[in-house]
């Protein structure tokens, strides 16, 4: 099958960026709670975009596909043979080696990008319960492991054994992907349209974090309009939100926002070059303007940012609330730290989805025609489809990068 792969034997990290469409083996079932999907549309977001430039998760992709490299196995019970150690290469099937007796070392050296995707079930292993051949679903791309202290008391999205799907474990820029079946979520074709089902994951985000506070009524400050902002702009209204305001440089980003009907939109544009960790003055002191004097009750950071963060304390009024979802590896600065305990402000750190509470509001949200989320989803985010859908027979990596410097949100398709 075709798929988007970063191969370690082709690609020197540090000196590479990109991805590899190349002929890999096609999954199959290998555990019996195993299922495969048949993908259909897969979302590119911005862990891909930091992978193709090779910004982020060097070690969680490194370091896993060494650790799925098979270890030295004996085979037919005869010892002491000399070790054999044999590559798998993206066009070699894990079972093309005929199991002689001889120790053999076999090792993989690619790993399929993509983590957010909807596609058909074609497969299901033996011990699937609830989920059948021609299900469509979506996948949680934290694939936890359902037994560790935190797992056992409902907190799956922090799981400390997690992989990630497109990272820590082959993901779905492919025609097939093998997941494990209690990743799977299952959506309704009729009240959700596929490509915008393949957003499900992403969508979620925003849903979670939008789930930490109560918006009814409240204004509200969204720091970084990417994907996730915008999304979480159209869970904001359609939570309540009295007002809401977006702080962004990038233009598209920006006009995006105004089709989506927000309040207030300010162009993010002088930093300090001196201190990269302060606060902008003037995106803050109109913020206190809007407000009349008094800041946001809700504060959003979704860019990661050091003076983002920053941003969200000299924005956010006494006594109001800031949600952290935006990563960035590395030591951060808060300014006049003093701040947050003066103003009593409650912050609160958000990572993936909650499972599977954030992904069935999702769905309700989705479902809802009422509030036109998928409508402005399809039709303002994915620009109609208008260049913001690849197929994955026409990739190449000028075009790729092409789609991921000119829009928030693109897809592909296979």
């Amino acid at each position: 099958m075709q798929a988007l792969i970063f191969d370690k034997t082709k690609s020197d990290w540090d000196s590479t960026k990109g991805f590899e469409l190349a002929d890999v083996p096609k999954p199959e079932i290998e555990k019996d709670t195993d299922v495969i999907i048949r993908v259909h549309y897969a979302g590119v977001c911005g862990s891909d975009k930091g992978i193709w430039y090779r910004q982020a998760f060097k070690e969680q992709i490194l370091g896993s596909i060494d650790a799925e490299n098979f270890p030295p196995l004996e085979r037919g019970g005869i010892k002491g043979e000399v070790e054999k150690e044999k590559h798998l290469s993206p066009s070699q099937s894990l079972g093309a080696l005929s199991p002689r007796q001889e120790r053999v070392t076999m090792k993989k050296s690619f790993r399929i990008i993509g983590h957010e995707f909807f596609g058909e079930v074609v497969e299901v292993g033996s011990n699937v319960k609830d989920i059948r051949v021609g299900d469509f679903v979506a996948c949680e791309s934290h694939v936890v492991c359902n037994q560790c202290y935190q797992c056992q008391r409902g907190q799956k999205e922090v799981c400390t054994n997690e992989k990630i799907l497109g990272i820590s474990h082959d993901g779905g820029f492919a025609e097939y992907a093998r997941v494990p079946a209690h990743v799977v979520w299952k959506t309704n074709t009729g009240l959700i349209r596929p490509d915008v089902a393949a957003m499900q994951e992403p969508f979620g985000n925003a849903v979670h974090a939008a789930s930490k506070v109560d918006l009814a009524g409240k204004t509200v400050a969204i720091f970084g309009l990417g994907p996730i902002g915008l999304f979480l702009l159209l869970i904001a209204r359609a939570r309540g939100a009295k007002s809401i305001v977006g702080v962004e440089p990038n233009p598209t980003s920006i006009e995006m926002a105004k089709k989506l009907g927000i309040d207030y939109v300010i162009k993010l544009e002088n930093t300090n070059a001196e201190k990269p960790y302060a606060h902008n003055q003037e995106v803050t002191d109109e913020i206190i303007k809007i407000t009349k004097g008094v800041g946001v009750d809700v504060s959003f950071e979704m860019a990661g940012f050091n003076s983002s963060v920053n941003n969200c304390l000299y924005a956010t009024r006494r006594g109001g609330e800031i949600i952290l979802f935006g990563i960035k590896i590395g030591d951060f600065v808060f300014e006049n730290y003093n701040r947050l305990i003066v103003h009593g402000f409650t912050m609160h750190a958000v990572i993936g989805r909650q499972l599977w509470q954030t992904w069935e509001t999702t769905r309700a949200l989705l479902e809802d025609p009422g509030n036109q989320i998928q409508e402005k989803l399809f039709n303002v985010i994915l620009d109609h489809g208008n260049g913001t859908i690849l197929p994955l027979a026409q990739y190449t990596k000028e075009r790729f990068e092409e789609m991921i410097n000119k829009h928030p949100k693109f897809l592909i398709q296979m």
